[in-house]
């Protein structure tokens, strides 16, 4: 069952999630201004139409059609445009019922569909200074949210769907002070780390602040150089009441440091990161540094085997394009975990991908 699944760390975790007799998908939605910056993004094809993205996910996962745009979120690749890689957590989501709650964090464009909203509001261009307005009220609400949520299962899984996110987490990370230039990860094959770092460097500058200096004030990190999301996440996290699989890749990095800041006594054995090999493997990343300097925690990474796809966008993930996102590492490793095959999990993502694209 774990053959197709690598582990580091305890697999405490993953053994809790096995058991789960029903796990809640909850999937955080942000945006931030830093996704319209040319060439710091792959998602939603164009940096002008990556606002769209979460909410076109959203859409996909409870309503099988896109309502805000025409057509589904794509990522913009080095080869062929990729399906969103919601269509894996779609995937999961048909094949075993799973619960999926969207929340909203803060968005540029609300999905048309039914969700959770923390009040929250987009992140600004961290080149101007602004992360996030109101990070304190969406870390309370969230938490709130990660109480009654908690309540309704016996394990929380938390995705994210935001652009440009991988930056945000590195402008998050280092004002915590860890050490992640050109170890975070990113949708496109070519890994953009000087514009990444460049964007990082003038938030932390427009507000007089150093690598490090807001180690211990994890919501002014948020404030000048995150996103909605990561604080979102961290209060959920926070606020569970049971087991939390973060279902994502470098991004859920920084939920844990930030998780790490507001509560320096959170008992990390009982979360656990959920990727796929294709960010664990990535060579122009590295998430488990950046996690082994955070803390004892687990990584799992789930095999999705799409190097055996027909379909050239899905292919492509297996060539370090799009790799990571809405959850997808999470939701394939809970369907191998629950019996679901390789080849039966590819064969109903084919079939999805097809009835989307055509």
């Amino acid at each position: 069952m774990y053959e197709n699944i690598k582990i580091f760390g305890s697999d405490k975790v993953l053994k809790d999630l096995e058991k789960s007799e029903n796990m809640l998908f909850a999937c955080v939605l942000g945006n931030t201004a830093v996704s319209k910056i040319e060439g710091i993004s792959g998602a939603g094809g164009s940096p002008e139409m990556t606002p769209y993205t979460p909410a076109l996910d959203v859409e996909l996962m409870l309503r099988n059609q896109a309502l805000s745009l025409p057509e589904i979120a794509i990522t913009e690749s080095d080869e062929v445009p990729a399906p969103t890689p919601g269509l894996l957590t779609k995937t999961t989501y048909e094949l075993l019922h799973i619960p999926f709650i969207p929340v909203s964090a803060g968005l540029e464009v609300e999905p048309k569909t039914s969700y959770i909203s923390l009040n929250g509001q987009p992140g600004g261009d961290l080149r101007e200074g602004k992360g996030v307005p109101n990070p304190e009220e969406i870390f309370e609400n969230a938490k709130e949210a990660g109480q009654y949520l908690s309540q309704l299962t016996d394990h929380l899984m938390i995705g994210e769907s935001t652009p440009a996110g991988t930056t945000t987490a590195q402008g998050v990370l280092t004002a915590l002070g860890y050490d992640v230039e050109g170890k975070i990860s990113g949708c496109m094959m070519h890994n953009p780390h000087e514009l990444k770092k460049e964007v990082v460097d003038a938030a932390l500058e427009k507000n007089n602040v150093k690598p490090g200096d807001l180690k211990d004030d994890p919501f002014k990190a948020v404030a000048i150089a995150g996103d909605p999301t990561i604080i979102a996440a961290a209060g959920m996290a926070i606020g569970s009441s049971v087991p939390v699989t973060l279902a994502g890749g470098t991004q859920m990095t920084a939920v844990l440091a930030t998780i790490k800041a507001i509560e320096p006594d959170y008992d990390f054995s009982n979360i656990a990161i959920a990727t796929t090999v294709y960010v664990a493997n990535d060579e122009t990343s590295d998430i488990l540094d950046i996690v082994n300097q955070i803390g004892e925690i687990a990584v799992y990474a789930a095999d999705p085997k799409m190097e055996n796809s027909s379909h050239p966008g899905l292919a492509s993930f297996a060539k370090g394009s799009v790799k990571e996102g809405v959850g997808a590492g999470g939701s394939v490793l809970y369907a191998y975990l629950k019996g679901i095959t390789p080849e039966e999990y590819l064969a109903k993502l084919e079939e999805l991908t097809a009835a989307v694209f055509g």
